[in-house]
């Protein structure tokens, strides 16, 4: 089953931008990791504390793999050092999937019907 993680990371406004530059090496060492589908961090726009993180793995496996790894641990260092006042992460198994735009160009939320 495919696992979705976003986060939502605070941290001091005036450091958010040498926290995300310098955590380039976490985000392509994240992505090189057997399956990772994802792994990206942006600055939220409209919020200037605040960092949001996505993660799309193959599998529990390789997210579980990640999540031992020394990646994960200095990542977690890393975001730690610039004035972390608050962090939330949650973790979605995707039980479907469907693209957004139908055959006909339309977006739908709908599924299409398993049988």
């Amino acid at each position: 089953m495919k696992i979705i993680v976003e986060a939502k990371i605070d941290l001091d406004p005036a450091r958010r931008a040498e926290a995300l530059a310098g955590a380039r090496s976490w985000i392509d060492g994240a992505q090189a990791q057997p399956g990772c589908l994802g792994y990206f961090w942006t600055a939220d726009p409209h919020d200037p504390a605040r960092v949001h993180v996505f993660e799309e793995w193959d599998n529990a496996e390789a997210l579980a793999a990640h999540l031992a790894g020394p990646l994960y641990r200095g990542m977690l260092v890393h975001i730690s050092a610039f004035g972390l006042t608050h962090a939330v992460s949650r973790k979605f198994g995707v039980a479907c999937e469907a693209a957004v735009y139908n055959d006909a160009g339309v977006a739908t939320a709908e599924f299409p019907d398993p049988d």
